[in-house]
């Protein structure tokens, strides 16, 4: 009976963590989007601070490197994306006569006349119009939206960093006296493994930018740089965000006229570089800092997107990694650890694999 009963309070919990996550995202996905990205600065504001600046403006020259990044990369897409669009109305001609083949296809294979195809899209594009005016109003509102997201982001950020000693005393203050130093443990390993997931991110997508432009550049696709930053930013989603990158390069292929051939050699260029990412960058720089199970992974990723939309995604990881750090250090959690990580099998590296790896610990 008393089992019964913890079963159901625990589940009783769980519906209510979910509902409640779901309920009042507005207010969490920026605070949890800061509390991350501050962890990534905890090293750097601490030099900033040997090197006598004060707390305040260590946070704030870190929060300007933040901007800064971010600049950079918003940069680069725009610029690349401005000299896309000089060829916008060629692109567009190339796409209707694609679809005007597409749509032959289907009458010889489907049978289903152009007539019927032209006011099967014309009803479609009735419906859209009827709505476009709502839909106007719900873009205008998310941009805004996503703009007070991004300043309140920035705020919490600094916020995060000026007072990460005061929130650590608080967490203490809640534990009693013969669980501090595993409370002490539990919170440096969390910020750490944020740190080292979200630098090792940072670096490997630095690198898949410059394999997929020069992969790119020598397929000879159009604007290939913007294509290569566009296939990396989005490989802060795993599984899913290389496929789309790769996905929106064959489209805009087909639609700046390339042939099979070059579709077939963006293809193999995508694989050769997750070969390259799957069995050699991610053991070397990212690590196994986050050592979660492939199972888990998917799993919290859909979860992400339920809850949070694509801000879910991206925090999805690194949050799991947390509450995997709290539940190995938990006795009464382990085995929930132990479920969401991977057994630990050392194999034996090749020397040169070694070496390399040691080269990126230091």
């Amino acid at each position: 009976m008393q089992k019964l009963q913890h079963s159901v309070y625990s589940l009783l919990f769980l519906v209510l963590a979910f509902s409640s996550l779901f309920f009042a995202r507005d207010f969490l996905i920026p605070v949890a989007m800061a509390a991350i990205f501050s962890m990534l600065f905890i090293k750097l504001c601490g030099w900033f601070e040997k090197k006598g600046s004060s707390r305040g403006m260590a946070a704030l020259y870190c929060v300007l490197i933040f901007i800064a990044a971010i600049s950079l990369i918003v940069f680069l897409l725009s610029w690349q994306l401005s000299s896309l669009a000089e060829n916008i109305d060629e692109m567009k001609q190339r796409l209707i006569s694609f679809f005007n083949r597409a749509r032959v296809w289907i009458n010889e294979s489907a049978g289903i006349s152009l007539k019927a195809q032209e006011k099967m899209v014309k009803e479609q594009s009735e419906s859209g119009s009827a709505s476009a005016g709502s839909m106007a109003a719900s873009f205008a509102a998310s941009i805004f939206s996503m703009l007070v997201n991004t300043v309140l982001v920035l705020v919490y950020m600094y916020l995060f960093l000026v007072y990460r000693s005061h929130l650590k005393k608080f967490i203490l203050k809640l534990v009693p006296r013969d669980e501090k130093n595993t409370t002490v443990n539990v919170v440096d390993e969390a910020g750490k493994v944020a740190q080292h997931y979200l630098s090792g991110l940072g670096a490997m997508i630095a690198v898949l930018w410059v394999m997929y432009g020069i992969g790119f550049s020598l397929v000879g696709v159009e604007n290939a740089i913007f294509f290569a930053v566009l296939c990396g930013l989005l490989e802060i989603i795993p599984f899913i965000g290389n496929l789309t990158g790769t996905s929106i390069t064959v489209l805009a292929v087909l639609a700046q006229g390339g042939s099979g051939k070059m579709v077939i050699l963006v293809i193999a260029t995508y694989l050769v570089v997750q070969f390259i990412q799957t069995y050699i960058l991610e053991p070397l720089i990212v690590g196994e800092q986050v050592n979660i199970n492939p199972l888990f992974t998917i799993m919290v990723l859909v979860l992400g997107e339920m809850l949070w939309g694509v801000p879910g995604m991206i925090l999805a990881i690194p949050l799991l990694g947390i509450i995997k750090i709290i539940c190995d250090h938990v006795p009464d959690l382990q085995p929930y650890g132990f479920l969401i990580g991977i057994e630990n099998q050392k194999s034996k590296r090749t020397g040169v694999l070694d070496k390399i790896r040691n080269l990126f610990k230091r």
